[in-house]
């Protein structure tokens, strides 16, 4: 897990001028073994999945931040670490029986976290920052290229709704009408927009000193700028073709009611064969 985002606390200070020091992770300790560090990191894709979390600087760091300036890889059930599992919106959803209509994938679903660091220790030989701010500035704009092409996965999830919505055009028997398809059409030139910037980020990708290649980070941030768009106009589309049922239906626990399932089936039918 790369644990980049501090909370930050007031935007307009610095890591070293905020009220709270810890708003920002730092060093608050060494000894023999290591440095212990404290603070938070936010919004933690994965990191219950994770075996190893790499503690990154977040921002820009002045010569006053330098126990700011630290990066280090720690096991994630290190000793003084505290996850706060985060949740969406739609959790409760998983809660009310079922399973094969509500859930989704029931078994690898994702999720986020707050990770607090209390005195945490990484030890000498997991230590890759220590203290040399003027290099943290390249290090959140060379990490955050490699993660803004990343966010071309998105597609992956556009493609996945592209063909809901296909479908339930389909069931509604509406495949064939013009305003249908044009949707559907602009729905797929949006995921490819994205699709197209992260490839081309990749394409024109260069070779530094140390062999490592690092992709292109213009391209990279119109990938990034496109994700932050896009999704939602293709989740509009998507909710247009699907129509009202799409926020309404009833859960699945209601289908499988022997008295409310029937008459649930007999009205919310879509073309002939489909239920």
């Amino acid at each position: 897990g790369g644990a980049m985002t501090d909370p930050k606390g007031d935007r307009s200070k610095g890591p070293s001028e905020q009220d709270d020091p810890d708003l920002f992770t730092r060093i608050v300790d060494s000894d023999e073994k290591g440095v212990y560090v404290s603070g938070a990191k936010a919004h933690q894709t994965g990191c219950i999945n994770s075996h190893w979390i790499i503690l990154m600087p977040t921002i820009r760091l002045t010569q006053n931040d330098k126990e700011y300036a630290i990066v280090g890889a720690i096991p994630a059930d290190v000793k003084g670490l505290t996850y706060i599992y985060g949740r969406q919106s739609c959790d409760t959803r998983v809660m009310e029986g079922g399973g094969d209509i509500d859930l989704g994938n029931a078994k690898f679903g994702g999720q986020e976290a707050m990770m607090i660091l209390d005195r945490v220790l990484i030890p000498w030989d997991k230590l890759f920052m220590n203290g040399e701010f003027e290099f943290a500035s390249m290090l959140v704009e060379r990490f955050t290229c490699y993660h803004r092409r990343s966010y071309v996965c998105k597609t992956g999830l556009g493609d996945v709704l592209i063909g809901a919505a296909a479908t339930i055009a389909d069931y509604n028997g509406v495949p064939n009408v013009s305003h249908i398809k044009d949707k559907i059409i602009e729905m797929t030139h949006l995921n490819e927009t994205i699709f197209a910037a992260g490839i081309a980020s990749s394409h024109q990708g260069h070779k530094m000193k140390s062999g490592v290649y690092l992709n292109d980070d213009m391209l990279a941030q119109v990938c990034k700028h496109n994700v932050t768009r896009f999704p939602y106009e293709i989740s509009r589309l998507a909710q247009d073709i699907a129509g009202g049922l799409m926020v309404t239906l009833p859960s699945e626990k209601d289908f499988r009611h022997p008295e409310a399932g029937p008459m649930l089936k007999k009205y919310l039918v879509g073309r002939k064969g489909v239920d």
